[in-house]
């Protein structure tokens, strides 16, 4: 069922394929939005777990549509500026510019043993922070030159907070890097922008139910550590959140509840960076 929380509304969201991305962009179409929505729909090398794939993506097509939204989904990689800037063109062709922008693209590569430290490390920060500057860097002086505001949210993570579980491998250091990286970013982007009312803030999740996280690889990597499994847990007392735990905390930022919010880092994560 839909409802009009956001209608007449555009939100362009990176990662869209599965995961935290497509429940944003489910959860956005069903209160009036009007998506626009890419993934990579392929495997990065140096990444262990089955990434996205173009039937993913589809099926994000099929449930937006299903609620009587309207979404252009088609395949993008955040680290290649120009395709990213071409498929949003295409999408701003059909709705227009968006007043929402989620950059939540992303690895989280951890293994028990990397075959290649350096290239690890060089795909997740190309993904996760430069991913992240191209994916705003495009669409920002469009939202200026639509003069009505607006609102961006970066992924980030709990481990974008601290340091926790760091072990000098590629990807760990890497994964927490990045994370902190996109703060970084936010604060440059959130203070440029504020005074066109577009506001920048980072969510910061403790571990999520997806795909990116339960995967064989990641468990070896946990377990390789006797200590790592005390060290990643949560105070409170849930092993992982649900996308929906993640995509309410976005919706309080990009609607009106959180018009006066920019340059935060808010955490959903049952305690685990304040332990």
């Amino acid at each position: 069922m839909r409802t009009g929380r956001f209608e007449g509304h555009v939100a362009f969201i990176t990662g869209a394929a599965r995961g935290q991305g497509r429940n944003h962009a489910v959860r956005l179409a069903a209160e009036g939005a009007s998506i626009i929505a890419v993934d990579i729909c392929g495997q990065i090398a140096s990444v262990p777990y089955e990434m996205a794939s173009e039937d993913d993506l589809r099926e994000t097509v099929n449930l937006v549509e299903a609620l009587g939204g309207k979404i252009y989904a088609t395949v993008a990689d955040v680290r290649d500026r120009a395709v990213l800037e071409g498929a949003l063109n295409e999408g701003m062709a059909r709705f227009g510019v968006p007043s929402i922008v989620l950059a939540n693209a992303g690895i989280s590569p951890q293994r028990a043993t990397e075959p290649d430290p350096q290239q690890v490390f060089l795909d997740t920060i190309a993904t996760n922070l430069v991913g992240v500057w191209n994916t705003i860097s495009i669409v920002a002086p469009m939202m200026i030159s639509r003069g009505d505001g607006g609102a961006i949210v970066i992924t980030s993570s709990a481990q974008g907070l601290i340091g926790r579980g760091g072990d000098g491998s590629g990807a760990a250091s890497a994964y927490t890097a990045s994370k902190h990286g996109v703060v970084g970013l936010m604060r440059s982007f959130s203070a440029w922008l504020a005074p066109h009312s577009i506001r920048v803030n980072t969510v910061h999740p403790t571990g999520v139910h997806t795909a990116m996280v339960e995967h064989a690889e990641m468990m070896e990597w946990v377990a390789a550590d006797p200590e790592r499994g005390t060290t990643m847990s949560n105070p409170m007392p849930v092993g992982m959140v649900d996308v929906s735990d993640i995509t309410e905390a976005v919706l309080y930022l990009v609607g009106e509840s959180g018009r006066y919010v920019t340059g935060v880092t808010l955490p959903v994560d049952a305690g685990f960076t304040s332990k």
